[in-house]
């Protein structure tokens, strides 16, 4: 017989609550007993049953079942899914149908007999548990639906990008946790779909979680969900996002920006399997792939402590390098008529194309947003566009603009270095040393500016 969980006894008569115990003890996880109703508030929070078995009468009288019908209430209230198998020595048909439309599983009579006694526990534990893998999957339908997944198709034939796939098909037959890495805007959440697109668990859930979006005090509560009434806000129970994704994929994004408490706790998820919700007492088994991704220079973050070493070890059996998109050669041009023509599309623009000039200035631009400043590039040409061709006056970079005001910058500072150097001599009457003392600097110092500056 399968295990029946944890079982809590509800029961006046202590003769019931040592017999129970003694049958149910081997096939249970765990048996509490409470000999008055009073009690039932505190192990349902504390002890979290996965079956309550209530009798129906206690001090007020003997035969009406009212005081099991109050607790019956009370029991939903905390756990609207209780399975609560109800006990009573006077039993008839229309209290045996009042209970289940109250809401209880079933009803044993007193004396029970122990093979339908057994039987009636083991369809409770059973639709305990369907119970909890509905509530699973409701919680993936909504975590789910809320995630926008990025665009499937990856566009690239530089060596650079060849090393990358080849990388990705060799992954394709393991469960290896993937740490990947890359600049801003290189598509990181992209090849993180196409690895579980790849994997033996695509089919089964991709859950994400933007750790650079998520304020620190709410991560926890995200990462391993919590149960009702954990904090204030607690109405009702929630798994995290990796009880959720059990069975599938992780995806961490941005995991530089986890904290090291977070980090720590993290860890210790990923080495026992098993998490604990806010405000319960019980683990959760959890067989969760971990894709990770990040563009901080996580091994500098590891010397400057900001991040735990063994933690890196955990998720990076396998590191995957996206290369900037300034490295990428030719790819920037196929990108660029890829995303032409989609917003051609979508615009209604008729557009072809771009002539050769319009390619040259794409090819010499450095590209620090990557693909994500390429599509937006061209999304706005296109918006902006007129004719068939797009020219190198339909892109305007805003790198090239905040260097040219930079070199500005620079060059009135270094006219006001002249000009405080020539005050100096002049007030000094050409004395070194003065001139060097109003300055604030040293005489050594002073030649280097003089000469620097062609005074």
């Amino acid at each position: 017989m399968e295990q029946l969980g944890k079982i809590l006894i509800v029961d006046d008569n202590e003769d019931v609550l040592f017999a129970l115990n003694l049958l149910l003890e081997p096939l249970s996880e765990k048996i509490k007993v409470a000999t008055t109703p009073e009690r039932i508030a505190h192990f349902m929070t504390v002890f979290q049953p996965d079956i309550i078995l209530l009798d129906m009468n206690f001090t007020r009288d003997a035969i009406s079942g009212e005081e099991g019908f109050e607790s019956l209430e009370q029991i939903l209230k905390i756990d609207p899914q209780a399975i609560v198998l109800f006990m009573t020595a006077y039993s008839d048909t229309d209290k045996a149908v009042r209970a289940i439309k109250a809401g209880a599983t079933d009803f044993i009579s007193k004396p029970w007999e122990k093979e339908k006694l057994l039987v009636t526990l083991s369809s409770g534990m059973k639709l305990r548990r369907s119970n909890r893998e509905v509530s699973i999957l409701k919680e993936q339908v909504e975590i789910l639906s809320g995630q926008s997944s990025p665009e499937n198709e990856i566009i690239g034939e530089s060596p650079v990008m060849q090393e990358v796939f080849a990388t990705i098909n060799k992954l394709s037959e393991t469960d290896a946790n993937i740490l990947i890495m890359g600049e801003n805007g290189t598509g990181k959440d992209v090849f993180a779909h196409l690895l579980y697109r790849n994997s033996s668990r695509c089919g089964r859930p991709f859950v994400t979680i933007d750790l650079g979006s998520i304020p620190e005090q709410l991560f926890e509560s995200e990462l391993f969900g919590y149960e009702k009434g954990a904090f204030t806000d607690a109405r009702k129970a929630k798994a995290g996002r990796m009880e959720v994704a059990t069975g599938g994929t992780l995806f961490l994004d941005e995991i530089g920006n986890l904290s090291l408490p977070m980090q720590s706790k993290l860890l210790t998820a990923i080495e026992k399997r098993q998490i604990n919700r806010l405000g319960a007492t019980q683990t959760v088994p959890i067989d969760v792939r971990l894709i990770c991704a990040t563009n901080a220079d996580i091994r500098q973050m590891v010397d400057e402590g900001a991040f735990r070493q063994d933690l890196l070890y955990r998720i990076n059996t396998i590191e995957l390098h996206i290369p900037p998109l300034r490295e990428r050669g030719n790819d920037i041009i196929l990108l660029a008529d890829y995303f032409l023509n989609r917003y051609a599309r979508k615009y209604k623009k008729e557009m072809r194309g771009m002539n050769r000039e319009a390619k040259n200035k794409l090819l010499k631009y450095p590209w620090p947003g990557n693909v994500r400043e390429l599509q937006h590039a061209m999304e706005r040409a296109v918006i902006l566009g007129d004719g068939s061709m797009l020219k190198p006056e339909n892109f305007h970079f805003s790198l090239t603009e905040r260097k040219r005001k930079e070199e500005d910058e620079l060059l009135n500072l270094e006219q006001l270095e002249r000009q405080a150097v020539e005050k100096a001599l002049r007030l000094s009457q050409g004395n070194m040393t003065r001139a060097a003392e109003y300055l604030g600097i040293t005489r050594f110092a002073l030649y280097r500016k003089l000469e620097k500056l062609g005074l």
